[in-house]
This record gives structure tokens, C-alpha cells and sequence, in this order.
């Protein structure tokens, strides 16, 4: 048997340091949207991270730099890509955001998401 460390992380938001915020207010497009953040997990290099991400209803313009799952537990949003092309996410849907994605994130209804996000 060996005490070397072992690649495991059991999640528990619940104790983890909460977080506030918002977008930034030049990506604003409407409301007022205040972010709830629990960062349960952060990998040595800082590249890495978990948790859940709860935000109030509002519209901000995104663009991600980074690669992210998300799994949403309660609420709606609706992302939409520069395109045009929309999607309506509510309790049970995951997906996954990878970087260049451009477009808005509109919070219709309070949402709660779990991430992974991976940075480059």
C-alpha cells in the first residue's frame, strides 16, 4: 500500500468559498444579472475547474476563450450564437461551449448550471 497522492476530487460545492459577481457591464444588454459562483474544484496549473454557477435573469454578450460542459439544474437561458441559431436550456440539459463561441446568454428564468471548464 502507498500513500502517494491519488487523481481524485470528490465535488462538494456546498463548502466551497461563494462567489459574486456579474458580466462585465460593457457586455450588458439588459437587467441587472448577478452571478453565484461555488468553485469546488481547481486543477495545480490553474487550467481546470468545477463547480456550480447560479445567475439571476438578464442578457450579456459571451465569447469563450476556454472549453466548458455544462449541465443545467434549474431554470432557463437561452444561448444564442452570432449566427443566430438559438438553443432554450432548462433543468436536465447539458452541453458544451468550446472556444470561439460568440453570442448572447439570455437568463429568463434564475439558472443554475454545474461546469467543467478547461482553459487552453
Amino acid at each position: 500500500m502507498t500513500d502517494a497522492p491519488v487523481p481524485f476530487t470528490l465535488l462538494d460545492p456546498a463548502v466551497a468559498a461563494v462567489e459574486t459577481g456579474g458580466p462585465d457591464p460593457g457586455r450588458i444588454i439588459a437587467g441587472t444579472p448577478v452571478f453565484t459562483t461555488r468553485n469546488a474544484y481547481e486543477s495545480a496549473d490553474g487550467k481546470r475547474f468545477a463547480g456550480v454557477w447560479s445567475c439571476t435573469p438578464g442578457v450579456w454578450r459571451i465569447r469563450y476563450d476556454e472549453w466548458e460542459h455544462c449541465r443545467i439544474t434549474e431554470g432557463t437561458s437561452v444561448i444564442t450564437h452570432t449566427d443566430g441559431r438559438s438553443w432554450t436550456v432548462r433543468a436536465g440539459d447539458s452541453f458544451v461551449l468550446e472556444p470561439g463561441f460568440e453570442g448572447t446568454w439570455e437568463v429568463v428564468e434564475t439558472t443554475t448550471k454545474q461546469y467543467v471548464v478547461i482553459l487552453p
